[in-house]
């Protein structure tokens, strides 16, 4: 049997609606059932099931390895939150706001064990593998999130260096979620390597993706505030690219040294410069062409065509969404 996303996604939500952290003190663990509970979607931990069902129609087997992934993307968030000191996510006070720093330390903390306890459920026949791709994945988005804070000291950032730190800042786990899944429905192994090159790239087109929407998204889908990277002077392809053109490279300079501004004046500005470049269709030049590369990976998978459908759609759904 073939599952269709939306048949995932169901199954999926309810499962993480079931989880319940019933340890104490409940302090500790109420923080993990806020994050968890406001939703997102779930793209993770459904191309894990979606990528087993490849192979195979018992996708139960899959729920440990899509729970373990949807914990730790949520602990990353969390943290990531604190760091970049985000006051929303999904349209909801992020875990620092709506109690403290502390408390998003330490919850995020726990979630991490958590997903370490799902993800050694796995088949057991698989579950080396799985293990040894899953922590490979925890570090290396460990290494993009610190390339992401350096970055933001630097103003001599180049596209290469800013595309490898969302490799792994992002695109490492939606691929190792593809892989994880093919490896416990024990695809072969050239399928399971054609599947994790397909998340690489589209999880590259989807990075680019969300830092053109949170220039160019809609306030009221987005779920975070617009311009947030822009205040924040967040290394992203449309601050390098204005960085190093003799056109706004000045302008742009002058504002990411401002100490004091408008925040709404700065991301006015910094928008009309990326304009003035037509960076909005040069990111979207640049995600079409991750977004095919990352079809060319699919096509690569030795099963029928039919059954690939369903993550074709989903990868172009990722790339035209709004939110």
């Amino acid at each position: 049997m073939l599952y269709t996303f939306s048949e995932v996604l169901e199954k999926v939500n309810n499962e993480v609606k079931d989880l319940k952290f019933e340890r104490k003190p409940y302090s500790l663990f109420e923080p993990i059932e806020y994050i968890l509970e406001i939703g997102g979607k779930r793209v993770r931990p459904v191309l894990a099931t979606m990528a087993y069902n490849l192979y195979k129609a018992d996708i139960e087997k899959t729920i440990p390895i899509a729970l373990a992934i949807e914990i730790f993307h949520n602990f990353t968030l969390l943290h990531d939150d604190l760091m970049d000191r985000a006051d929303k996510r999904r349209g909801k006070p992020t875990v620092h706001i709506k109690w403290n720093d502390n408390t998003a330390v330490l919850s995020g903390d726990a979630m991490l064990i958590e997903a370490y306890r799902e993800i050694a459920k796995s088949p057991k026949e698989a579950l080396p593998e799985i293990l040894n791709l899953f922590t490979d994945t925890a570090t290396e988005i460990c290494c993009g999130q610190q390339l992401d804070m350096e970055f933001e000291q630097r103003l001599n950032v180049t596209t290469d260096e800013y595309l490898e730190m969302i490799r792994l800042k992002t695109a490492v786990l939606l691929a190792c979620s593809l892989k994880c899944g093919a490896m416990a429905a024990n695809a072969p192994e050239s399928d399971a390597d054609a599947l994790y090159d397909f998340g690489i790239n589209i999880g590259l087109a989807f990075q680019l993706m969300d830092d053109l929407l949170d220039v160019y998204g809609d306030p009221a889908t987005f779920g975070k505030r617009i311009g947030g990277d822009i205040l924040c002077n967040k290394k992203t392809y449309l601050q390098i690219t204005a960085l190093k053109s003799p056109e706004t490279g000045k302008e742009m300079q002058d504002w990411i040294n401002k100490e004091v501004f408008d925040e709404q004046e700065k991301i006015d500005a910094v928008t009309g410069l990326y304009n003035k470049l037509n960076l909005k269709g040069l990111s979207e030049e640049m995600i079409e062409s991750y977004y095919q590369k990352g079809l060319s990976c699919l096509n690569k998978v030795q099963v029928d065509d039919n059954r690939k459908r369903e993550l074709r759609n989903l990868a172009e759904s990722l790339l035209t969404r709004k939110s």
